[in-house]
């Protein structure tokens, strides 16, 4: 059996676990039959729900293909994720389970790692492929090597690259089942989060991306890219350049220690192309570039590159959009 370990916003249930569902079926298919964007059931897969206030999250997942049964604790112990209380619930069902799998979201890798040591075996994290049930595929080298690891432990314990599985249909009609929480740790709590709150697409689910780079000179500079990024419906990010400069917040960050991102559009204004950036970016489907550079490492990956100053393509590409 396999168990994923949702993951929640404001009590629905976040995009990113239809992916880790998509690897779970993956994880009990014959060999030939296994590929990137296969969405039928392949076992019996759990996914846990755990949070007060996270029914309507609980029917989404049982929702789902593939999906044969949801475990449900609604207490408010676990409403902020804290790996310290979910870590020991995850754990105490956890050995019943051939497989845990999580998205290697912030959340993920927060939580997972914490659970596969009170369970004393090691995590494979960031998978992108199921070679079979005790073999996968993961990127090494800030995506510049991919390798094949086996892992013989009895519980295997399993980040998820969500960019590298299709997300798992609706059509699923799995039984819902209350399950009992674990005590209250005593040695963290939450205090507070502070969240940006904006209308754009969510950076790791948008279709399209426009992320900026050090050459954009300043943030002040950035509000070009947020119009070009209202115009098309985008999500805006960013190099890990123009984080550290300052220029916007470091939840814009795309790269190795950023988000990972696989929009159908990615287009990079001012980035030059270090390795960091493009692990984060690689497998997006159409790749623009705009750089004045035309010796940067940025054209090698990109489908289309204008070597140009972003302050004159930009306007240009504003003004054509707006007709």
């Amino acid at each position: 059996m396999i168990l994923i370990i949702a993951e929640l916003h404001n009590g629905q249930l976040h995009a990113s676990t239809r992916h880790a569902v998509t690897a779970a079926t993956q994880i009990g298919l014959p060999t030939p039959e296994r590929s990137p964007g296969f969405a039928q059931a392949g076992g019996d897969i759990h996914v846990l729900i755990a949070g007060k206030g996270s029914e309507e999250a609980a029917k989404q997942a049982a929702g789902l293909q593939g999906v044969s049964k949801v475990l449900t604790c609604f207490d408010a112990v676990y409403c902020r994720n804290l790996a310290e209380d979910m870590a020991p619930l995850i754990a105490s069902i956890g050995k019943n389970y051939s497989h845990i799998l999580a998205t290697a979201t912030t959340t993920g890798k927060d939580i997972l790692p914490r659970a596969a040591a009170l369970l004393d075996v090691a995590q494979v994290s960031e998978i992108i492929q199921v070679v079979s049930p005790d073999t996968f595929v993961h990127p090494i080298y800030a995506g510049n090597a991919l390798e094949t690891v086996q892992t013989a432990e009895p519980v295997k314990v399993i980040t998820v690259r969500q960019t590298a599985f299709a997300p798992a249909a609706d059509g699923g009609n799995a039984a819902i089942e209350t399950i009992p929480a674990q005590a209250k740790n005593t040695v963290a709590e939450f205090v507070s989060i502070s969240e940006s709150k904006s209308e754009r697409p969510e950076l790791t689910s948008a279709r399209i991306v426009i992320s900026g780079g050090r050459g954009m000179g300043s943030g002040e500079n950035f509000k070009h890219i947020e119009r070009l990024a209202d115009k098309l419906g985008a999500a805006i990010g960013a190099s890990r350049a123009a984080v550290d400069a300052g220029f916007v917040p470091n939840d814009y960050q795309v790269g190795q220690t950023g988000k990972v991102v696989a929009p159908d559009l990615y287009i990079a204004i001012g980035i030059s192309g270090a390795i960091q950036h493009l692990a984060g970016m690689k497998d997006s489907k159409v790749i623009v570039a705009i750089n004045k550079d035309e010796n940067a490492p940025i054209f090698e990956l990109a489908d289309y590159g204008l070597v140009a100053d972003w302050e004159t393509a930009l306007p240009e590409l504003e003004a054509l959009l707006g007709k």
